[in-house]
């Protein structure tokens, strides 16, 4: 690996890791898919000679996805995805092991960046982002790497719907897999990993109780739906707000009260974003707001609670315990505000479960297989993960659980693929 050791890394502390090695094992024995795939990776070696950048939340299963990557050949710089979802003993188990790593817990927002223009240094041929800044930064500042690149995958349905709005406008110049609409990753990491691990975050920054409160969930996505199932499952009454008919009908059948925000402002208890999308939660609605009501995010960027709006209306802001931070608008009333309004799982916790990520990593590896193969095949769009994949993930998650299921016979294929027989 090229450079010194001072430009090989930045870190937090490299005696960090073996705290870092062990918490990575623990999470191993939760991702069997994705050992599978190692191991189908370190014969077949697909990745071989080719160089990537991974921008993601630098965590214990993030890192199971580097040795995999690794063991397909591939050489890979690290950077963090957001300030506040970096492990530090995770960065230094990988930096020991001859990973460049660039991410720092709870680094400011010049860092941030600077970090992904030192991973960008590695000129890579296929970019793992996850929010689309390592792309965007590519399109804006260095068009010279998109020259050499195979692609990029995408991780979240912020990342998407950015990489989406460059393909529209005819700009993207390079292919990008969507890893994020595939089935496998959205149906149980957006739902269930979202879900328990959003309530995961809320509890240990509060240690609050959940029965009984009012939860305000904006946005009925696959996250929305996971954060307000569990909610409601734990006692919670649970409000959605949402934009879309459809899914604003969706959480109305599924039991849940449907409102606008500056109805359930006034009703909330803690509120959670979870659109992708800007100042959800605005000056209006802090102004309705109960003393005492907490807001947190889902969503992958600290933009859905417009937080300048709030510190200009706050009096003072105080921090009353790690990731809790109380704005008093006036001497009665006050709005908290739970890990800065940063994604609140990877904040305040350790982000989603080994096992749901287990399949959003198989996903992300087997979409850096399919760039390499595909080299010089793909047009500069945004893909979908082949349907192939995703049976295939989905077989060995079930495999892997101990889970059988029926197949069809010949007879019952051959009446679906016909049109002779009906009634």
């Amino acid at each position: 690996m090229s450079g010194t050791v001072a430009e090989r890394y930045d870190i937090k502390d490299i005696n960090l890791a073996e705290d870092g090695r062990k918490r990575i094992a623990w999470a191993a024995r939760e991702m069997p898919v994705l050992d599978l795939i190692r191991q189908r990776f370190e014969k077949e070696k697909p990745l071989a000679g080719v160089r990537m950048v991974a921008c993601v939340h630098v965590t214990t299963e993030t890192a199971n996805l580097a040795y995999a990557l690794r063991a397909g050949g591939a050489d890979c710089a690290i950077c963090a995805s957001n300030p506040l979802s970096t492990q530090d003993d995770v960065t230094a188990a990988l930096v020991a092991d001859g990973f460049q790593v660039f991410a720092i817990k709870g680094e400011d927002e010049e860092t941030y960046f600077k970090h992904i223009y030192q991973a960008l240094d590695h000129k890579p041929h296929i970019v793992i982002d996850d929010g689309a800044d390592v792309v965007s930064t590519i399109h804006k500042e260095k068009l010279d790497i998109a020259a050499d690149m195979l692609g990029a995958t995408e991780e979240t349905t912020t990342g998407v719907i950015r990489m989406r709005a460059m393909e529209r406008e005819g700009i993207l110049q390079f292919p990008v897999v969507a890893v994020n609409d595939s089935d496998t990753k959205h149906f149980f990491d957006n739902r269930y990993g979202t879900g328990q691990s959003t309530i995961d975050g809320i509890l240990r920054a509060t240690n609050i109780l959940i029965a009984g409160r009012v939860v305000v969930v904006s946005g009925y996505g696959w996250c929305g739906k996971g954060v307000a199932m569990r909610a409601s499952g734990m006692g919670a009454k649970v409000v959605v707000t949402e934009v879309d008919a459809v899914r604003a009908l969706e959480a109305a059948m599924d039991g849940f009260q449907v409102m606008p925000m500056d109805d359930a402002a006034s009703i909330g208890d803690i509120f959670v974003t979870a659109t992708g999308d800007i100042d959800v939660i605005n000056k209006q609605h802090f102004a309705k707001m109960k003393d005492g009501a907490m807001v947190a995010n889902a969503g992958h960027f600290d933009s859905e609670i417009n937080l300048d709006s709030l510190a200009e209306m706050a009096k003072e802001r105080k921090n009353l315990r790690p990731f809790v931070d109380e704005f008093k608008i006036d001497d009665d009333r006050g709005v908290i505000v739970l890990g800065e309004g940063r994604l609140i799982n990877l904040a305040a916790a350790e982000g989603h479960p080994a096992s749901v990520m287990d399949m959003s990593f198989a996903n992300q590896a087997m979409a850096a297989r399919f760039l390499a193969q595909e080299k010089g095949k793909l047009e500069n769009i945004v893909y979908r993960v082949p349907e192939e994949i995703d049976q295939e993930i989905a077989t060995l998650k079930l495999h892997a659980m101990g889970v059988k299921i029926d197949t069809l016979t010949p007879e019952q294929e051959h009446y679906l693929q016909s049109w002779q027989t009906g009634t």
